[in-house]
């Protein structure tokens, strides 16, 4: 064992980048959210890139069993080994019987833990995500959790810049509108893209759900499921957007207006409750 979870606040969760393909047999690819960070955060630490890592959504603190090396990465907040302040995206060492404390962050939402060598839990259908909506992987982390980690190499001790995008700004993300945009109005479309939504805090890994003017709809009626993937933008029978994340379901029966580009989804992972969202049509018409 190299760490234990001492306190809590939020959910912590382990997260790698995820198990494609599985489609078929009703399993979406889940994953960490934001994968940008934890790649970072691996590199930084000496991992490989799909290593095991904490996603973190508010605060946790952690006591190691033996010295650990550790980097933290996503959105800013503040960090601490035995109270001492320390920095993100920086290689630190937690020594034996150190204590570990990420705090909530201050802007976006996410926080990434990698430790030198990954974290140790075994894979289910080849993956070590935590999938919240099919229940499959390690189990959230709570109050007493063990989080063992596999002995690997130590990246360099360096620091490397952020170059996210961070700021209390309105989030603009890149969309390609279909492939049932034919289902709304001539409106809705415009609609979409000229209004600034308002993130809910209903949201989670799922789907972030909007709240602004409703979409309205062209084709009454039941869409039949079919195949959905992260980034879909699902409008729900009261006309309100939800954007998919990591943990989708494999199939929705709710008509996809437009999708998120893909490289643009990580950045929903940082949009905290109350943050505008704005959609620009992609291509450029």
């Amino acid at each position: 064992m190299s760490l234990r979870v001492t306190a809590m606040l939020g959910s912590a969760l382990v997260q790698d980048l995820g198990r494609p393909g599985r489609s078929e047999i009703g399993v979406s690819p889940s994953g960490v959210f934001d994968r940008r960070a934890a790649r970072q955060a691996n590199a930084l630490v000496g991992n490989a890139p799909g290593a095991a890592v904490l996603e973190v959504v508010g605060a946790l603190s952690l006591r190691a069993s033996r010295e650990t090396a550790v980097v933290v990465a996503g959105a800013p907040g503040p960090l601490t080994i035995d109270g001492v302040p320390a920095s993100s995206l920086r290689l630190l060492r937690v020594p034996a019987g150190g204590v570990l404390s990420v705090g909530p962050a201050v802007v976006g939402l996410r926080r990434v833990v990698a430790f030198a060598g990954g974290i140790a839990t075994d894979p289910v259908l080849g993956s070590r995500s935590t999938d919240t909506l099919a229940g499959l992987g390690p189990a959230p982390l709570e109050i007493g959790s063990p989080v063992v980690v596999a002995p690997g190499p130590v990246g360099p001790d360096r620091r490397q810049l952020d170059t996210g995008v961070w700021g209390v700004g309105d989030l603009t993300v890149r969309v390609v509108l279909g492939p049932r945009d034919d289902w709304f109005s001539a409106d809705a479309a415009d609609t979409l893209l000229r209004t600034g939504w308002t993130v809910s805090d209903r949201s989670d890994r799922i789907g972030l759900r909007l709240d602004g003017p409703p979409l309205e709809r062209a084709v009454a009626g039941e869409l039949e499921s079919e195949a959905v993937v992260r980034g879909s933008i699902q409008v729900t029978s009261a006309g309100l957007p939800v954007v998919l994340g990591p943990d989708h379901p494999a199939t929705g029966g709710y008509p996809v207006i437009g999708v998120v580009v893909d490289a643009d989804t990580d950045l929903l992972a940082q949009a905290a409750p109350g943050r505008i969202l704005r959609f620009r049509r992609h291509p450029a018409p």
